[in-house]
């Protein structure tokens, strides 16, 4: 299996507890965070990794090279903030696989992912969701599911602060899926939203999520026992 890590984002609200390195580099327990998702997914034989990044990208570049404990490394370069679907797009284009496992790197979502593709598989999806129910959804926005696993509506952050289902931020996607969008656009917004009837599904997974965008979750995690994807 060959994955994407986006890790291209400014991480514009940590800097009051970060500063000078890009997001998914952030220290957490002595160690990048970006180090505990290659962990997850060397635990499910991944064999190479696209790391698409932007700000302060030669940081990442120095740090892992082209090989993190036998993953091969590629990188996908933006030159320029392509949005999420333009880095996707770039990075689906060095994937050599029919499909690619695509996670945000900036949250950690322990989830099975034999399980995960295993559904996709035995499925017509196009796309494929990690999703998580939690307490409070006004920070992430919702998805809302049928019977069959289908997504049939995405409601945007704030609009509901009730209990639901979220996006975890863990992706997988038929390689020529953006094949005729254009280079600069967001995934979520002008591709997950406006193909809510192409197949698109999502698996709700249990295991424990964190999205290290803010300087609360950011401490939170800190504290959180992380052997076991070491």
């Amino acid at each position: 299996m060959e994955a994407i890590i986006l890790a291209g984002g400014f991480g514009s609200r940590l800097k009051s507890v970060v500063n000078e390195v890009p997001k998914p580099m952030a220290p957490v327990q002595n160690r990048p965070f970006l180090d505990f998702i290659f962990a997850h997914l060397k635990n499910y034989n991944v064999k190479k990794v696209i790391l698409s990044v932007g700000y302060l990208h030669n940081i990442i570049i120095d740090n892992y090279g082209n090989n993190y404990e036998g993953i091969d490394i590629e990188y996908a370069i933006e030159d320029q903030p392509l949005g999420t679907g333009g880095a996707i797009k770039l990075s689906l284009s060095k994937i050599t696989d029919k499909e690619a496992l695509i996670i945000n790197g900036d949250s950690l979502f322990n989830i099975n992912i034999d399980t995960f593709s295993a559904f996709f598989h035995q499925s017509d999806a196009n796309v494929l969701l990690a999703l998580k129910q939690i307490d409070d959804v006004s920070r992430y926005g919702c998805v809302t599911i049928d019977d069959n696993n289908k997504i049939t509506a995405f409601h945007e952050k704030g609009r509901i602060s009730s209990n639901g289902i979220i996006n975890g931020g863990i992706y997988l996607v038929r390689k020529n899926i953006l094949d005729n969008y254009p280079d600069k656009f967001s995934f979520e917004k002008d591709f997950l939203e406006k193909n809510i009837n192409n197949s698109i599904f999502g698996l709700t997974f249990d295991d424990d999520f964190i999205d290290i965008g803010i300087p609360e979750d950011y401490l939170k995690i800190q504290t959180w026992n992380l052997n076991y994807i070491k």
